[in-house]
């Protein structure tokens, strides 16, 4: 019997490599141990493809959430299962790190390149609220801010696939973000340029405070993701409802709603920032 988890074609320009990420997951593995990774809910996973994955994105430069959420998603459901994540153009378009991380199952985030994935069979993993939550203030890092980017909606109905929500808590204690920066990189002309909205300043060690753009080594804080159960919005609209504005408005609040919820409730567990 064929594993429906591995028969699903590889979207159009995918270089996707299982033998590659099994070569690689001992690495990823040690990375993401310094965060002591907790990673809930692959009970609730529909058993294959496709289905929309969709997570609030923490972390500033670096963000470690995705390396935890896959690590662990290799380790439980195997390397071979067709995972692929939307990743910015500007990031898969630096030479060295580009092709590697297509070959870890990136692909450019793009309304037609999704929509392959999913119509593929495949998974999908999306974080909406892009570079603007990346790099939102310290105050604001147990908050969701999607910013009104109802495309991943759209995304789901127009496919008729259910989402399931990854709602992570502690990626944003690994620096602390002191501010986006939007008017800087307005100024900058970066979104006319590399289609990049903020110019944030960030503090962490070893170098204090420094731009966005300069790595720094994070902090240990403990992070947490749990996967939520899944929401089938198809079901009870239909796939024609992704170009009626009133039930895509109705669909992103209710996403947003309840990932605040999970994620209110997994900061509540954390006695202390950092230490989780």
């Amino acid at each position: 019997m064929v594993d429906s988890r591995k028969a699903a074609p590889a979207p159009a320009g995918s270089v996707r490599d299982p033998a590659f990420l099994r070569a690689a997951r001992p690495v990823l593995e040690r990375y993401v141990s310094y965060f002591r990774p907790e990673v809930r809910g692959f009970e609730r996973l529909p058993q294959c493809g496709p289905f929309l994955v969709v997570g609030n994105h923490s972390g500033g430069q670096t963000p470690p959430d995705l390396p935890v959420l896959l690590t662990a998603w290799w380790r439980e459901r195997g390397e071979d299962e067709p995972v692929y994540a939307l990743f910015h153009s500007f990031f898969l378009g630096l030479p060295g790190v580009g092709p590697v991380m297509k070959r870890a199952g990136a692909v450019e985030a793009g309304p037609a390149e999704a929509e392959a994935v999913l119509r593929g069979g495949g998974i999908l993993i999306d974080y909406p609220g892009g570079d603007s939550e990346v790099f939102r203030p310290w105050w604001e890092r147990n908050r969701i801010e999607f910013g009104g980017r109802v495309g991943v909606v759209r995304l789901a109905l127009r496919t008729g696939v259910p989402v399931v929500p990854a709602v992570s808590v502690g990626a944003h204690e690994t620096l602390i973000v002191l501010g986006r920066g939007e008017r800087v990189a307005k100024w900058l002309r970066l979104d006319r340029m590399f289609r990049i909205k903020v110019m944030p300043l960030v503090l962490g060690p070893p170098f204090g405070v420094v731009p966005g753009g300069i790595p720094t080594w994070p902090l240990p804080a403990k992070i947490t993701v749990e996967l939520g159960p899944p929401i089938d919005w198809s079901s009870r609209y239909g796939c024609e409802a992704a170009e009626d504005e009133s039930i895509v408005r109705r669909c992103y609040q209710e996403l947003t709603e309840t990932m605040q919820t999970t994620l209110d409730r997994l900061a509540a567990e954390r006695r202390f920032p950092i230490l989780g």
